[in-house]
């Protein structure tokens, strides 16, 4: 149990959540702050206007006449009535020399009223607004000043102190505090349980990556996880996710594919040169019969070997082991090249061979690279092409791009086949196992559409059964050389392909 709470406390959601929680109550508490500065200054300044109007009134309803004080305010009147029992509320009138002509009972309670203290306070023609408690301690708001000096005759001037009780104010400010500090607590607690459940609904998504992530297995790499929609930063997760998943599931595919083809096409050669060894050895009685039998198992061994370097290459190339060596060359020179070396081949075969590439081309590739697939393209056209038959090798532009078709007229390709003729060791129309020298191994045109698309190009065929095919690639120009699969070895079985 301790141990599980350890965990949840390291977890991402109660991380979160803290954060949230610790924001969330500083800004309550700050803006709590905030709002009772303000109401406290709002009830000062209140307060300061409304002594500043009494002490307006009062100049105006306050007159002396022989000493004593005479009051100017309407009895019958209410809102004079009111205005004069507010100011006698908290009262003191006196002479500059400290005597007390009249004083209310209020002020008496806040201890302002010996002669010192009057004749201090009168040396000031007013004097500025000031808080002052009772004996009680109410808060008082007292103004003073001198009137009556514009009649000397009378005996002024005379000093005059109001005040008004802030008490109210100051009993609104203790409820909102107290108000305040009564919320905020249940405040926090519910940011936190709001924090809680939104962290958990905005990190569901990621927990249901990483449970995908945990079901995940070779077997079982076709899982992907849906898109929310939401175009956010989980979304964005989900499918890197997904797309990551993807290269793993291709990764998967091509290591069982490679598996498969090479158990598929060792497993017939081994169990010729073992057939051939046992025979050899069971029947044979010269040594012209033991040399006829090392020597057959000896080319079956260097076809295997042709199958295993070829094999190693392409996976080597499919899995971006090598890197294309683009250099600039004109794809019109290179395409005469091949096609002038394949005229004797195509003599032979009594089958016609044009070539069509008179524009130069000039472009970035990798030579090699690029010989090679037109070399396989050739040699697959001129082999399944009757005496008679015709070959042709085109180059032509097309905006950016350079296309080169290579067209017979030979038997052509099914075209049940035609999706599968680019897959490694798939022989159209092939009836048995075994890759004679005749039929090939089936990967040529596996290179053929690695090297176009390492060029960030494309291949496609079309044909008609009985009347040839046409395989066409096309190639952009001037493309920017990318680390995508590429270069591998010369090597002998490769031009065999």
């Amino acid at each position: 149990m301790i141990f599980r709470a350890i965990q949840k406390t390291r977890g991402l959601r109660f991380r979160l959540t803290a954060s949230y929680a610790l924001f969330f109550s500083l800004l309550i508490v700050f803006s709590a702050l905030i709002l009772r500065q303000f109401l406290a200054s709002s009830q000062n300044q209140q307060a300061l206007d409304a002594i500043e109007q009494e002490w307006g009134a009062l100049k105006v309803t306050l007159r002396m006449e022989s000493g004593h004080e005479v009051w100017f305010a309407d009895p019958r009147d209410p809102d004079e009535a009111r205005t004069k029992a507010d100011l006698q509320q908290i009262f003191l009138l006196a002479k500059t020399d400290g005597s007390i002509i009249d004083e209310s009972q209020a002020f008496m309670d806040l201890g302002l009223d010996s002669p010192a203290q009057i004749r201090k306070a009168a040396k000031s023609p007013q004097t500025l607004p000031f808080e002052k408690s009772n004996r009680k301690g109410v808060p008082y708001l007292v103004r003073g000043g001198l009137i009556a000096d514009e009649y000397p005759d009378e005996g002024g001037p005379y000093y005059v102190m109001i005040g008004r009780s802030l008490a109210p104010g100051r009993k609104v400010l203790s409820q909102f505090t107290l108000l305040t500090a009564g919320l905020i607590p249940l405040l926090i607690l519910s940011g936190c349980v709001v924090g809680w459940v939104l962290s958990g609904r905005g990190l569901s998504p990621v927990l249901e990556v990483a449970k995908a992530a945990q079901r995940i297995s070779g077997s079982n790499l076709s899982l992907r996880i849906p898109s929310r929609g939401a175009g956010d930063e989980l979304d964005f997760l989900i499918q890197t996710f997904n797309e990551m998943i993807d290269r793993l599931e291709n990764s998967f595919r091509q290591i069982r594919q490679f598996s498969t083809d090479v158990s598929h096409e060792l497993r017939t050669p081994i169990t010729i040169i073992r057939g051939q060894l046992e025979v050899a050895l069971f029947t044979a009685n010269t040594k012209e019969q033991y040399r006829d039998a090392i020597i057959d198992s000896l080319q079956d061994i260097e076809r295997l070997s042709q199958i295993v370097r070829a094999l190693l290459l392409l996976s080597q190339a499919e899995t971006g082991q090598v890197v294309l060596a683009k250099t600039p060359v004109d794809l019109a020179e290179i395409v005469r090249d091949i096609g002038d070396q394949f005229q004797i081949p195509a003599e032979g075969a009594q089958v016609k061979l044009t070539i069509d590439a008179q524009e130069r081309c000039p472009t970035e590739l990798d030579r090699v690279q690029i010989e090679r697939m037109l070399s396989n393209l050739l040699s697959n056209s001129i082999k399944f092409t009757p005496p008679g038959g015709e070959v042709r090798l085109k180059l032509e532009r097309s905006d950016e791009q350079a296309v080169i078709t290579v067209e017979d007229t030979g038997c052509g390709i099914d075209p049940k086949h035609l999706p599968h003729v680019f897959d490694r060791f798939y022989r159209a129309g092939s009836t048995d196992n075994s890759p004679s020298p005749e039929k090939g191994l089936g990967l040529g045109l596996s290179f053929v559409a690695w090297i176009a698309k390492a060029h960030q190009g494309a291949v496609n065929v079309d044909s008609t059964p009985g009347k040839g095919a046409r395989f066409t690639v096309t190639l952009p120009l001037n493309a920017t050389p990318a680390p995508v699969p590429a270069r591998g070895e010369e090597t002998a079985a490769m031009k065999k392909l």
